[in-house]
């Protein structure tokens, strides 16, 4: 059996708590997976996992062994990277997770500059607008977009980015453009369901928030994109989401006099754990590409 694989598989089994998730994430059977650990315990004469109808959870003697295995994972892949040479490409599979979006227009069109960079790595790319966990989904890097919620977060601010009060020609020509944050309140908004409907502007240093209704409400940001595209109201959004039409004038923005809070995008990696060097290397590819972007931090 080898020993550097018995380890990344028990690391894993740890970390998404169970054989099934972590077969899924390493791309093997569960037997396999089974089968090593059980090998793994044989070899060294010792319980590591104590399992129970809510999982896999590692005994003392396994938590000792996890933390040295993964301290010593991360050690090897280090060193391999080190010994090939700072120009020598990534190898093997980097998971990565963003909001789905802001992946397909930013993210998804930059992963043929960085596979070619690195001919034998692998790229598996998570799309969800939710916070998830990181650990259980067995995620390297994570693009996240706003305040991190979990002060715990090992994170690094890539870029930031403008927000607008944006909406299509055709809909301000149906219902005239607001020239104040107060007219807001009498205009049809099409509203994101994961941030508050009270808006909040600056401008020389005088605040005004307003309270906006609308008749539909979206929770992923494609619903919000097409909602907003076709004429049904203005919205307030990254100008990152509606870079495109932003750039060919399909939508616009309002009060441009008036400022928004700006939006942080974040690579946050996993806690417990020392970023991997494919992690750290993908978060400054991201960085660079968007500072060099026409649709980068506006």
């Amino acid at each position: 059996m080898d020993r550097y694989q018995a380890m990344s598989t028990f690391v894993r089994v740890v970390e998404t708590g169970s054989f099934s998730a972590a077969a899924r994430h390493l791309n093997v059977g569960q037997p396999a997976v089974s089968k090593t650990i059980a090998q793994l315990e044989d070899r060294l004469q010792v319980s590591l996992l104590i399992r129970s109808t809510h999982g896999l959870t590692p005994t003392e003697a396994g938590q000792r062994f996890y933390e040295g295995a993964k301290a010593a994972i991360q050690e090897a892949d280090e060193a391999e990277i080190a010994a090939r040479g700072a120009g020598a490409g990534l190898s093997g599979c980097l998971r990565v997770s963003a909001a789905t979006t802001f992946a397909r227009l930013h993210i998804v069109p930059l992963l043929p500059r960085f596979l070619d960079r690195h001919p034998e790595l692998e790229i598996d790319v998570t799309l969800d607008d939710r916070v998830i966990d990181l650990v259980a989904e067995g995620i390297d890097v994570s693009l996240r977009m706003g305040a991190l919620a979990d002060s715990s977060a090992i994170a690094r601010k890539l870029a930031t980015g403008g927000r607008s009060v944006l909406a299509t020609p055709a809909y301000l020509a149906r219902a005239d453009e607001p020239h104040s944050p107060a007219d807001l309140a009498e205009h049809e908004a099409v509203i994101y369901s994961q941030l508050p409907n009270v808006w909040s502007f600056t401008r020389d240093g005088a605040e005004a928030s307003v309270s906006v209704h609308g008749r539909i409400r979206v929770s992923a940001a494609e619903g919000l994109r097409a909602a907003v595209l076709a004429d049904m109201g203005l919205t307030i959004a990254s100008d990152w989401m509606f870079s495109p039409e932003l750039a060919s004038g399909a939508v616009r923005r309002v009060l441009a006099d008036w400022m928004l809070p700006p939006l942080d995008l974040w690579a946050v990696f996993p806690a417990g754990r020392m970023a991997s060097a494919k992690a750290r290397a993908f978060a400054s590819f991201v960085e660079s590409a968007l500072a060099n972007s026409d649709t980068g931090p506006a």
